[in-house]
């Protein structure tokens, strides 16, 4: 199963992308053709895909999907409005640049040949960070041969194409034995953690409990949990890291109760451009997602609520960012740049 992918043209019928609906997980496995940007555009904002990778996958397949069905005036002004779609994951804009630059050198066929790289460097990248995580385990963690890890959101093959970040390292630890237990926070008030990393676990037949967000720092506290591991949305030039509101508290939560906190993304997720926390748009996503569960109110008509969707993590509280290339020891005052980068 990929999360999301491109169907290629046969006969009259043009190319378009296939996602996996994750609105209806985890009940229904369902696959929706995708034959439009602003159908594309429709999804990601209603989280029927969703998690970085897969974000920045979704922006370069949809300039291939416009380019081919669009001429280029057209094209540029419905890709512009994708790339603006969710505006704290840095990876969406990347993905939508890198088949955009391609499209304006060299037409349709090129936005198409650059976005199937983003997606095949997508895979690749998820099999690099799962070595190199599981390879820190064992120099932050040699005493223990057995892991309990802590998560929060939804982090895993759902989050990309075919692996995850932070829990495809998870996936690794459990296939070479290394996995002990399985802590998935809830994730408010979208459950992607219930929702989405329990179904991907219980498929990989790893053994875990899923835990109500409130209930994380007691259970680090505790020691429940030898490590946290986390996804990123978008990170800072000096590390400070957006990602799925509830991660700073359980950032606080893990230093109070002195355990590793990881945080895995590609070297994607990296924007040199944003020099803090700070500099990062904060999508909130309206009172509804909180003010009602499964279609049923659960505050007094007329209640607002605040719903940012993410928080930013300061680099202070994040022991190591691993990413397809490299680990960063956050001991440094900032991310340095990659040496490709720097030459």
């Amino acid at each position: 199963m990929r999360t999301i992918d491109w169907v290629p043209a046969e006969g009259q019928s043009p190319g378009h992308i296939r996602l996996v609906d994750q609105k209806l997980l985890p009940g229904t496995l369902s696959e929706v053709d995708v034959h439009s940007v602003e159908q594309l555009i429709d999804a990601i904002q209603d989280l029927s895909v969703r998690g970085a990778p897969a974000l920045g996958v979704a922006g370069a397949l949809g300039v291939a999907l416009a380019a081919q069905n669009l001429s280029a005036d057209s094209a540029r002004e419905v890709i512009a409005k994708l790339r603006a779609a969710r505006p704290t994951a840095v990876n969406l804009a990347w993905g939508v640049d890198a088949a955009l630059a391609a499209f304006d050198e060299g037409g349709p066929e090129a936005a198409l040949v650059a976005a199937l790289k983003v997606r095949d460097d997508d895979i690749a990248a998820c099999e690099a960070m799962a070595e190199r995580g599981t390879e820190l385990l064992s120099r932050l963690l040699p005493d223990r041969p057995r892991l309990n890890v802590m998560t929060i959101c939804n982090t895993g093959a759902l989050a990309a194409i075919e692996h995850g970040t932070a829990l495809g390292v998870v996936e690794k630890l459990h296939h070479d034995g290394r996995l002990a237990l399985a802590v998935a926070c809830e994730t408010r008030p979208l459950l992607q953690g219930a929702r989405l990393t329990a179904w991907e676990l219980k498929r990989m037949g790893a053994d875990y409990r899923v835990i109500v967000d409130s209930a994380a720092a007691s259970v680090l506290a505790r020691g429940g949990a030898d490590v946290v591991m986390v996804g990123a949305d978008r990170i800072a030039a000096n590390g400070d890291t957006a990602n799925k509101i509830g991660t700073f508290a359980l950032a606080l939560a893990a230093a109070h109760a002195g355990v590793p906190f990881l945080v895995v993304a590609p070297e994607s997720t990296i924007d040199p451009d944003t020099a803090d926390g700070g500099a990062i748009e904060i999508e909130d996503r309206g009172s509804e997602e909180v003010c009602s569960f499964a279609g049923v109110r659960t505050t007094p008509e007329g209640t607002a609520a605040l719903n940012p969707a993410f928080d930013v993590t300061p680099a202070g509280l994040i022991t190591a960012i691993v990413t397809d290339t490299r680990v960063i020891d956050l001991g440094a005052s900032q991310v340095p740049a990659h040496p490709t980068e720097a030459a």
